[in-house]
């Protein structure tokens, strides 16, 4: 029998900003997996509030305790990225019945051009069953409490971006 290969798992994501339930996927992925790469995203369909290297900066300040986990930016296709690395699967969140379409969409796509890489979906803790970056956004921009939503760096990312007075 011969020597199993590493197992590496790719989870994408534009992680503007990265949440407590995007660190709670990374972190149960880390048990599964050898290695974990968190591809940052570019986004080109989004405007991002943080830039690209503001994020990658972020989730690796607030993954850093979590030992086989590497952050690395990607801007090409993400069955490209994800053989590039030797990757047998791509993580995806799955929150909702409104994210199966796309996810599975996208499962089935990624399929088709690498047949070799998986998609595992994990769903998030009940805790963070709601939670998006969209919300996170919002909740900053309107002076919102985060420290149940994001990590402290995020936190005082967001304040910066938002200075509003808070009371």
């Amino acid at each position: 029998m011969s020597e199993a290969c590493p197992k590496v798992a790719v989870y994408p994501g534009s992680f503007d900003p990265i949440t407590l339930g995007h660190l709670d996927v990374i972190k149960r992925a880390s048990r599964l997996f050898d290695r974990v790469i968190v591809a940052v995203g570019r986004g080109r369909e989004k405007d991002p509030l943080f830039t690209l290297e503001e994020r990658v900066e972020l989730v690796r300040q607030v993954s850093t305790d979590i030992p086989n986990v590497e952050v690395e930016s990607f801007d090409r296709l993400l069955v490209d990225f994800a053989r590039e690395k030797e990757a047998c699967a791509v993580i995806r969140g799955m929150r909702a019945v409104m994210d199966f379409d796309y996810e599975f969409q996208m499962a089935l796509t990624n399929r088709k051009l690498a047949p070799n890489v998986e998609s595992v979906f994990f769903v998030p803790s009940e805790k963070y069953f709601y939670l998006s970056s969209s919300l996170v956004r919002e909740l900053a921009s309107m002076g919102g409490s985060l420290t149940c939503f994001v990590p402290e760096p995020v936190e005082k990312a967001l304040r910066a971006k938002f200075p509003l007075e808070q009371e």
